[in-house]
């Protein structure tokens, strides 16, 4: 089976969000994805791996055009294992009042998540929370030392955007509002 989605002219997370709609239409097959941009293209692409597919990406007049390969799925032990905690931080400090008192609660909820038993899963940042994963963030450390023990480090580049840092990211993934909603969708959701 052949699907087609064309996400040209589509703002971040459509490409994603159309994309993916086309893969669960299907149990295997071929999707043909178009879209006109790099963060596009780069956003699908993570979808497809995370899904599972392959994908192969052409780029041509300035287009890129992605075949991505479903396979028929199977039974994944990992998957139907129970979710995990992944953590959403909103803001470079923890907490409602004191921006000085809530930049030493952030650093000790860090130190304390690294140093304890059980991993997250993910932790990922949005809005001014994207502070805290770029060079010279308080916490980088403890945030080298999640992922180094396998949790998926994601920050939103909307918001790396937004602040001009996304040339700063020091840890993990610039991720996008799809991917960040997929992972709080999966695991047991924990907000700051």
């Amino acid at each position: 089976m052949s699907t087609n989605v064309d996400a040209r002219g589509l703002a971040c997370p459509q490409p994603v969000i159309e994309t993916k709609k086309a893969i669960e239409s299907i149990d295997s097959g071929i999707i043909s994805v178009i879209v006109d941009n790099a963060v596009a293209k780069e956003n699908v692409t993570k979808l497809a791996k995370a899904s599972q597919c392959g994908v192969v990406i052409e780029e041509k007049d300035g287009l890129f055009y992605l075949t991505i390969t479903k396979e028929q799925a199977a039974f994944d032990p990992v998957a139907a294992s129970p979710a995990k905690t992944v953590y959403l931080i909103t803001q470079n400090t923890l907490g409602h009042g004191s921006e000085e008192l809530g930049s030493v609660l952030i650093k000790a909820f860090f130190f304390t998540l690294q140093a304890g038993g059980e991993m997250p899963a993910a932790v990922m940042f949005i809005n001014s929370g994207v502070k805290l994963a770029i060079a010279g963030s308080p916490v980088l450390e403890h945030l080298q030392t999640l992922s180094s023990k396998g949790t998926a480090i994601m920050a939103c580049g909307t918001c790396l955007d937004y602040y001009g840092l996304k040339e700063q990211l020091a840890i993990g993934e610039i991720s996008n509002m799809y991917a960040i909603l997929d992972r709080l969708n999966t695991g047991k959701a924990i907000t700051l």
